[in-house]
């Protein structure tokens, strides 16, 4: 998502004067400005999993170069001895035989200056830190963060209740994003599960930063001043509600139909959301306007493992997917359809062809987001091929 988190970066840096958006990596996007922009990041990014400041970056030969930069950084400026701590490392290439030794090394060398200092130290929590900070490596170089964010930024504040498999908030967020969809067109979520997607959509509408209603790590730094932070947040103009529904969702489940309202309540949306309870190969357009159609179907643990050839293929999810692309087909001539799925073999199991597919990660699971342009007289075309006897 680095591409779909620099687009949004670019417009965030619209509203400030010193934010500059620079170059992307993987895993990320490196941006500079002032500690504003930070807390400017963390409110308005939907995308972003974490905001993390550079303290220092160096090159490296062994475990005691990385703890002799890291000591040598003034954290005392940033938090105290009340303060508890974790420290995370990633690596790519790097040399050293154990990510554990260094990820000690960096947490020793920050409870060392503090104990030069104050000759008191601060507390590992490895749960609820206050301070989160962060340590990469590649072959050559070392680079140490603070994390201004705390809980990762997915964590909106509103989920209370999920499904079995829920979507992650920012992940949802980029597939809107890849998809195209922007507030005001039609989008239908057809296996809405909890409502992520939908929920996400729906802020986006109204104007609700994702931010809105959490905590984060930077209102905890020394010098933290709340009148630029409330001064932001007051600064939030809420859009009028829309007179016509154009955000539509529906779900097997009763359940999960119930609990996509509620959430859709906690996650501030003060309009009409329709919902319906329904299979999704049964599902109709819910306007005339064609819009969008994006979707989560199950899969991985929740229909078994597919793709693999030493597993048999799973006849109810084979069926049900024949069915959907008969759907599909039939019913939504006009629409883009979008389908997130770790199933690489999906379009073959729906009889469609993708325009287009962007590879994902959710967690570790490799996934697609298979696009689908459901054209005027598909239909028919099927209809037409000679049928084997």
């Amino acid at each position: 998502m680095e591409a779909a988190l620099a687009e949004e970066l670019g417009e965030i840096a619209h509203d400030s004067s010193t934010m500059k958006v620079h170059n992307q990596v993987p895993g990320g996007v490196h941006c500079s400005g002032d500690l504003l922009d930070s807390y400017r990041i963390n409110l308005h990014s939907r995308i972003a999993s974490r905001v993390l400041m550079r303290m220092a970056h160096s090159g490296y030969k062994t475990e005691n170069d990385i703890y002799d930069l890291t000591l040598a950084q003034s954290w005392e400026d940033w938090f105290g001895v009340h303060h508890t701590i974790r420290v995370d490392v990633t690596a790519v290439k790097s040399p050293l035989r154990s990510l554990e030794f260094t990820t000690l090394k960096i947490k020793d060398a920050i409870c060392d200056r503090f104990r030069d200092q104050f000759n008191e130290r601060p507390s590992v929590n490895t749960k609820t830190p206050d301070m989160r900070i962060v340590g990469f490596l590649d072959a050559h170089t070392f680079t140490v963060y603070l994390d201004t964010s705390g809980e990762a930024l997915f964590k909106r504040g509103w989920r209370e209740e999920t499904g079995d498999a829920p979507l992650r908030e920012n992940l949802a967020a980029g597939l809107l994003r890849v998809s195209g969809w922007k507030p005001g067109m039609v989008l239908f979520d057809p296996m809405c599960g909890s409502g992520t997607i939908l929920a996400e959509a729906a802020q986006m509408l109204q104007g609700i930063p994702p931010g809105a209603s959490r905590q984060f790590a930077f209102e905890n730094f020394h010098d933290f001043d709340p009148a630029p932070w409330n001064a932001m947040k007051n600064a939030i103009k809420v859009n009028p509600l829309p007179a016509e529904p154009t955000i539509f969702g529906s779900d097997i489940s009763g359940d999960m139909v119930a609990m996509t309202r509620h959430n859709l309540r906690c996650a501030g949306v003060r309009f009409d959301v329709p919902l319906k309870q329904i299979e999704a190969q049964e599902v109709k357009p819910p306007s005339d306007v064609p819009g969008i159609m994006l979707t989560n179907p199950p899969y991985g643990e929740r229909i078994g493992v597919r793709g693999d050839s030493t597993i048999p293929e799973d006849e109810l999810s084979t069926s049900f997917y024949s069915a959907m692309g008969t759907t599909l087909k039939q019913r939504f001539a006009g629409w883009t359809v979008f389908l997130f799925t770790a199933d690489l073999g999906l379009p073959k199991l729906l009889r469609l062809k993708e325009a287009r597919k962007t590879p994902f990660f959710n967690g570790a699971l490799e996934c697609r987001l298979f696009r689908f342009d459901m054209v005027a007289g598909y239909n028919r075309r099927e209809e037409a091929k000679p049928k084997s006897i």
